[in-house]
Formats: structure tokens, sequence, C-alpha cells
């Protein structure tokens, strides 16, 4: 399993990502019975990116945001939105292709 793995993905070293994975009783902010964290991280160890569900974020900005929040998340760079939990495949698909979007921006992928 990949819980606790923390991986280096770039030739030079300085990228690294983080899996924490904990089976958990499913309730109303975990109906999938994950509580997880996958993140990327920058050479100075700094969050680039990652996919969540271990606090609460609005589901949309502005007065009428303040609502409803969801617990699974997306945080990119210096924003953060809800993300749609469809299944623990999707969710790994969904972290790759968020990580080669931001190495390619931050210039860290080939």
């Amino acid at each position: 399993m990949l819980d606790g793995a923390v991986m280096g993905i770039d030739a030079g070293g300085g990228f690294t990502v983080r899996f924490v994975v904990k089976e958990v009783p499913p309730n109303r902010n975990r109906p999938h019975g994950l509580n997880y964290s996958l993140t990327l991280h920058g050479k100075d160890g700094e969050r680039l990116a990652g996919l969540d569900n271990a606090h609460a974020v609005r589901e949309r900005r502005g007065p009428g945001g303040g609502g409803r929040r969801a617990f699974d998340h997306l945080h990119r760079l210096d924003s953060s939105r809800p993300y749609t939990y469809t299944d623990a495949y999707t969710l790994h698909a969904d972290f790759w292709a968020l990580v080669e979007s931001v190495l390619r921006e931050k210039g860290g992928w080939p």
C-alpha cells in the first residue's frame, strides 16, 4: 500500500510526492471510507498541489459560497476547490495528472 510513501519524482530530486491514506468508517464527510492526502512538494518542502479530505472547503467563492462545504478537495498552488471523489483508481489518476500539470508549469517536467 502507498500509505506513508514519499517519493522523489524528478531527475534532480527536488520535487517529492507524499501519500497518506487511511481506511475509516464511512461518515457524512467521508462517505467512501477513506481519509486521504496525496501531495506534491517543491524543493523547499512547500506543498504545490494535492488532493485531500482533511478539512472542509467552500463549494463556491463569494457571498453565496459560505453554506455547504466539501471535504474532498484539490489544492493547486495558492487555491483550493472541491473535488468530486469517484473511486480510488480515479483519485490516483487525477492526482498524477495534477502533478504533471503543476510540474510543467514549474519547469520540472521533461
